[in-house]
């Protein structure tokens, strides 16, 4: 007698990906945006506050520094040059720390050098100690720097244009209200001290959210090497593509305005015949009309096929903006804000295309820390130049033209990368 046929085994029903889930950091399991997600986020956003406040909070306390240390004029031109320099010297060597380490090790440390620093340099009396310390400070901010694009490319590949417009305007923010507050909260306490040191707060906040992430890292390696081998990533080098050069030359030359900016526009205004109050206002009104902008830039760059009209839209804003302060700086210098601020969406935008132009995390923090580095040496000479040249002429238009002559560099090595493209083909 035949016996009757067995029945087949059920197979599992196909389980639902959600395709906006991020990848938790330890584990590598799929994780919703409501909950690993969330807290990437929130670490990621609470890095990006403090990116440039250890800068600005600086430069509006920069006499009565110098006068309570008794800097010399060189040794205050290092501190203000020593950003640039860290964010070229040691965001190069990003790419190579996080192929040993896990992002948010890294991250922890890095937020933690950055409140050391400041704390560090908010106490100390020595002129030396404090150019040491503000270094320790942007070696965090250098490293950082370079993983966020990283870190959006990993855990929110779907998401890419609204996350980083979101820590890009947080990084606004941070810029704009260290800059706006610092020389009050000194008064308030009575010492350029407590005006640099309060933001040693705000870093290690930022601490925060990072460090279950990172002991999540550490439990996960554990197992990976207790029960297999670990395959090394794929090594991409920027640096050998014309792609990776033009993405730096555009990091850079964008950098260099707007550093530029920041250090000499409030000057500009005051040679017209505006206020010292008002031409602070003025160069912060680049700064706050930016924060919608940084908001929606990377977004609007997400979704065009080609960054071509974006590039050559900011490069006419930024032209008008620089012909108007030329030639009449006083009579419509509203109008020359608005435009700068709108011209200084460059920088959103090649955060953005970094992302756009890598197809994998580690081909996204080798273009970064490339575009970055490279980007911020040729930076440093920004404001360098157009005081060097203020100086000689005893005008603005020498300064003026040589920033049109970097914008159309800019713009030649915009228009290369604007078509999709990927630093891992070349």
């Amino acid at each position: 007698m035949t016996p009757p046929p067995t029945a087949a085994p059920a197979l599992p029903a196909p389980v639902a990906v959600d395709p906006h889930a991020t990848r938790d950091p330890g584990t590598g399991r799929r994780t919703h945006p409501a909950t690993g997600g969330a807290l990437l986020l929130v670490g990621m956003l609470l890095v990006a506050l403090n990116l440039r406040a250890v800068v600005t909070s600086l430069g509006a306390l920069l006499d009565e520094v110098r006068d309570g240390l008794g800097l010399s004029g060189t040794t205050a031109g290092l501190v203000t040059t020593l950003p640039t320099i860290a964010f070229a010297g040691l965001g190069a060597l990003t790419p190579w720390l996080v192929r040993r380490v896990a992002p948010a090790r890294v991250l922890v440390v890095a937020m933690l050098a950055l409140a050391v620093g400041q704390v560090l340099r908010a106490t100390t009396d020595s002129a030396w100690i404090f150019v040491l310390t503000s270094a320790l400070a942007l070696a965090g901010i250098a490293v950082a720097n370079i993983l966020l694009p990283m870190l959006v490319k990993q855990h929110f590949p779907h998401r890419t244009g609204l996350v980083t417009g979101a820590y890009t305007m947080a990084l606004t923010l941070g810029t704009t209200v260290a800059a706006a507050s610092a020389v009050p909260i000194a008064h308030a306490f009575g010492s350029w001290r407590a005006g640099l040191g309060i933001w040693a707060v705000m870093a290690a906040v930022a601490v925060l959210p990072w460090v279950p992430l990172a002991l999540r890292t550490r439990a996960a390696a554990r197992r990976a090497t207790s029960t297999a081998a670990v395959t090394a990533p794929v090594r991409v080098r920027p640096a050998r593509t014309r792609l990776g050069w033009a993405m730096a030359v555009y990091f850079g030359a964008q950098s260099l305005s707007g550093y530029a900016i920041m250090g000499w526009l409030a000057q500009l205004f005051r040679d017209a015949g505006y206020q010292p109050e008002s031409a602070g206002l003025l160069l912060a009104g680049v700064t706050a009309l930016g924060v919608p902008i940084a908001l929606l830039m990377p977004t609007v760059a997400g979704r065009m096929a080609t960054l071509r009209p974006l590039v050559l839209g900011m490069t006419a804003a930024s032209t008008l903006a620089y012909l108007g302060l030329a030639l009449a700086p006083h009579g419509a210098a509203l109008l020359w804000v608005l435009l700068l601020a709108i011209g200084q969406g460059a920088f959103p935008m090649i955060l953005t295309a970094i992302g756009l132009r890598a197809r994998t995390a580690e081909g996204t923090v080798a273009l970064s820390a490339f575009a970055q580095s490279t980007g911020y040496v040729i930076a440093a000479l920004g404001p360098l130049l157009v005081g060097i040249l203020y100086e000689v002429t005893g005008g603005w238009t020498a300064p003026i033209g040589f920033l049109l002559g970097a914008l159309a560099v800019q713009t030649a090595a915009g228009l290369a990368i604007a078509r999709p493209r990927y630093v891992e083909d070349e």
